[in-house]
């Protein structure tokens, strides 16, 4: 196999190029480029296309990604339709027979260009989806590798139902198109996986401050917020007496509804400890404290009957429950990046912070799963019972301390 980016005879033939792709080209390096929403770009792309005089009927875009969850996306354009269609794909479509037997499949392994004239009567339709598009009324075909700098290969395909099909001229102009398409879309690629990577480490409004400049050491500012610390009860016990796997299984199942039910709410996580986990709803920037408050006391209430509903599942499969503690608290924190000069941490920090640690340390204590500060109390204007008096280490004075009716 041919390492991507080398020099290579191709399968067909590049005379020299179209004038009107010339023309696409040069608008989508000098104009569209800035548009960052591919969906509209790739729309605009194809339309130039086919006003250029090549008899475009179908494109179709195929990039990789890196992200948890999603294999890539496939931007798709038609003629006969408005706009342009995206459609993502989970990790598991690598295996899944549909991509394993397709020709953008075929150009990954192969990093070489793939032409099927679908009119002639010995054409090869050795792939299912050359049938579909045939069937439409297609009558050639062209697939190209889009090949990045750090070698990882996209694709496109380009379809015409054309009597005749694609010309040479024309099929040269697509090839200098796809060249300039593929430094675009690495470009635009590198920014999402960027802010996707942010986004899943660092939380969404963290990794907007990231990206926005902020990754000076020292760079923080103050501001109010309602802070959300939690932490699992016996996770020492646990840790001891099960299995790694187990052990992982409930960590994930605890973290997950954690999250997803803070973010659900706006407030925003920003990162996890060990087994606990440490989470604001910002109160800056015009944001009402009382409705912030509201926000972070909603999701308390649907975590609490989330884990609920695990435990019952984790129950029935013979799995220990997951017990755990939440404290809320309103105050001023330090926002931004402290750490070594190159390993930073985007995080919050203040005698607030340790405020609501020594408060969810106390919920242990006073056998109640979550509590709140009288600070938290106050703005949320909720109907929250007094606890009494308390001493929480590394605070002077006895605070008092809230939480819902029992």
């Amino acid at each position: 196999m041919p390492k991507p980016g080398s020099k290579r005879k191709e399968k067909f033939a590049t005379p020299p190029g179209h004038p009107g792709a010339a023309e696409v080209v040069r608008w989508m390096l000098y104009e569209g480029r800035f548009n960052p929403r591919m969906r509209e770009f790739g729309d605009e792309m194809c339309r130039r296309i086919v006003t250029a005089g090549i008899p475009l009927y179908r494109g179709f875009c195929a990039v990789e990604t890196l992200h948890p969850q999603l294999y890539g996306a496939a931007y798709v354009w038609q003629r006969d339709q408005q706009g342009a269609m995206r459609r993502s794909a989970g990790r598991g479509l690598r295996e899944k027979p549909v991509f394993a037997n397709s020709p953008i499949n075929e150009i990954r392994k192969t990093s070489r260009p793939l032409r099927r004239r679908l009119e002639q009567p010995d054409c090869p339709i050795d792939f299912p989806a050359l049938a579909e598009i045939k069937q439409e009324g297609c009558t050639d075909y062209v697939a190209m590798p889009m090949i990045c700098s750090n070698r990882m290969i996209n694709a496109i395909t380009w379809a015409t139902d054309r009597p005749g099909g694609f010309s040479d001229a024309e099929v040269a102009g697509l090839t200098d198109i796809a060249a300039a398409l593929s430094v675009i879309v690495e470009l635009q690629s590198a920014h999402r996986i960027a802010r996707s990577l942010l986004n899943t480490y660092v939380g969404r409004r963290t990794g907007d401050r990231v990206l926005a400049g902020s990754i000076a050491r020292g760079s923080v500012e103050a501001i109010s917020a309602v802070i959300w610390f939690c932490d699992l009860r016996g996770f020492t016990t646990l840790a001891d007496t099960i299995e790694r796997d187990r052990l992982l299984a409930l960590l994930n199942d605890y973290f997950e509804i954690m999250a997803n039910t803070v973010a659900s709410e706006g407030g925003e996580v920003l990162k996890f400890i060990g087994d606990a986990m440490l989470a604001i709803f910002e109160c800056g920037s015009g944001a009402d404290t009382a409705a912030q408050c509201a926000a972070a006391l909603r999701a308390a209430h649907k975590v609490h009957g989330e884990i609920a509903e695990r435990n019952r599942q984790r129950h029935a499969a013979g799995e220990p429950r997951i017990n755990f503690g939440l404290a809320l608290h309103l105050g001023e924190v330090s926002y931004g990046n402290i750490g070594a000069p190159d390993r930073l941490d985007f995080t919050v920090i203040g005698p607030a912070v340790n405020h609501a640690t020594r408060l969810e340390k106390l919920a242990s204590e006073l056998g109640r799963p979550m509590v709140t500060s009288a600070s938290f109390r106050a703005a949320a204007k909720a109907p929250l019972e007094s606890l009494g008096f308390h001493k929480l280490r590394g605070v002077s004075d006895p605070q008092e301390v809230f939480a819902p009716p029992a």
